[in-house]
């Protein structure tokens, strides 16, 4: 027999469980199939634990850098397996959150995995999930409305075999046991430059390529180029515009050589980590059993995330668009919403912040200036460094500006770039302006208490109208 419920959600990440919680709290009996452990790549492959790497480089490069504070430090030494300890326990102790709250939602929880069923005695209609838990046994769900949220998992480039000792992703590297000397990165998008900034900070020799003219090509041009510029600051090497060669891979006795299309260079490193994007799991969940359609390796759906079956939505990163937690969360929420009945309103790409947590950390939202341009505004834009703000310079942080982008002719704001310190946790004003469609004005005229970091964003929404005070 098969255990019926109004929801199920196949796949346990950030997405996955977001939705699951939503449904429990407006009423529907709700179950979640997770394979691996709930909370996902996110929570134990991805932002967590790679941010709790970020974390202790910061700590290890203050402290480095404490005699500019006037305290003396010898002796410091990095013991990166406290480092790999501290990491673990951070995701445990999340890990156990999450587990805490599906009992609290009375959530049932089917651990193995689980497959989509085409017509069957148990429906006429696909959508019966198949649950093989890892001891052999079997169990079917049948869902009203199906949720896949099955996530991604690192690309790999054509030719480069990961075999976690030369060739890496993220998630061989997040599992290192001792820090390398040199790595090659290949990939200068977020992920890539995250990577660079903290092997970095920890004393690695890196160096990072992009095959596209710039660092994080989908930030504003200045902030790209402002990162290039503080990254070669560390000592890191960019190369951009830049192809790697995997037929020139060559390994052996602690060490690779590759070649790059750039001046026909030989790199040489003891690691290549492989950060180019990311793939959607969307093979052997049993999709051929139903009309789901896939575009470009990704599950078609609609605004709602309804997928061609009306009753099987899909969200996260199984659906492309912008791969972000916090992005497939909101789309849990629209899709249970919309399964209740509460006519959500679609998301908004351009609501969304987009957050690299290199040092300094990069956040952005709405509109670059160019991309502006190109959809046809008429274009001001204002910019504010933070070496005028007071905050920045008494944490001796003070690379990096915040910039904004506005309409001329309805003098909305477009779009908020940050590139400073703690600019993933301001970008969330911006984020609320956009979402009440303010004008530079309006931000303005909040006030920004005095000292702190936010009064950068205050000065460079008075910069717009070439109104700014401290510059």
């Amino acid at each position: 027999m098969a255990t019926e419920y109004d929801v199920v959600v196949l796949g346990g990440g950030t997405g996955g469980y977001v939705a699951a919680i939503r449904a429990s709290r407006l009423g529907l009996k709700t179950a979640i199939v997770e394979k691996e452990k709930l909370g996902g790549t996110c929570l134990h492959k991805g932002c967590i634990p790679t941010k709790a790497l970020l974390r202790s480089a910061e700590v290890y490069r203050t402290i480095r850098k404490s005699g500019d504070f006037g305290i003396d430090v010898t002796g410091a030494e990095l013991n990166f397996a406290k480092i790999q300890e501290r990491k673990k326990a951070v995701v445990g102790q999340l890990h156990r959150g999450v587990v805490h709250l599906m009992k609290k939602g009375k959530i049932d929880v089917y651990e193995g995995t689980g497959r989509i069923l085409g017509p069957s005695i148990f429906s006429p209609l696909p959508g019966t999930v198949s649950v093989e838990s890892s001891g052999g046994g079997n169990e079917m769900l049948l869902p009203k409305h199906l949720i896949i949220a099955t996530g991604s998992r690192p690309r790999v480039l054509p030719g480069f075999e990961v075999d976690g000792e030369y060739v890496l992703t993220s998630d061989e590297a997040l599992e290192l046991s001792e820090l390398p000397a040199s790595v090659i990165i290949a990939g200068g998008g977020a992920i890539g430059v995250e990577w660079a900034s903290m092997l970095s900070d920890f004393g690695v020799e890196v160096t990072i390529c992009e095959v596209a003219d710039r660092l994080l090509p989908g930030e504003d041009c200045e902030i790209s180029k402002e990162i290039a510029r503080l990254l070669k600051k560390k000592g890191v090497t960019v190369l951009t515009g830049t192809t790697l060669n995997p037929a020139s891979l060559h390994t052996g006795e602690g060490k690779l050589r590759i070649e790059a299309d750039v001046g026909a260079k030989t790199l040489e490193a003891e690691k290549l980590l492989l950060s180019v994007g990311r793939v959607a799991n969307i093979e052997n969940i049993g999709l051929e059993n139903t009309e789901i359609e896939i575009e470009n390796g990704a599950i078609r759906v609609n605004e709602f995330y309804q997928t061609k079956e009306s009753h099987i939505y899909a969200i996260g990163d199984c659906v492309g668009g912008l791969q972000l937690a916090h992005v497939a969360s909101r789309e849990g929420i629209i899709a249970v919403d919309h399964i209740a009945g509460k006519n959500p309103d679609p998301l908004n790409e351009t609501f969304v912040p987009k957050c690299v947590y290199a040092n300094p950390e990069i956040a952005s939202v709405g509109l670059s200036e160019d991309k502006a341009k190109e959809k046809g505004y008429n274009v001001k834009v204002g910019k504010f460094s933070f070496k005028a703000v007071g905050k920045a310079l008494v944490h001796g942080e003070s690379d990096g500006f915040v910039k904004m982008v506005a309409d001329v002719e309805t003098n909305d704001i477009l779009g908020v770039h940050i590139i400073g310190p703690h600019a993933t946790d301001m970008i969330s004003e911006a984020g609320l302006a956009r979402v009440l469609d303010a004008a530079p004005w309006e931000v303005a005229m909040a006030v920004h208490p005095h000292p702190t970091l936010s009064e950068a964003i205050g000065e460079a929404a008075l910069a717009v109208d070439g109104l700014e005070i401290h510059a």
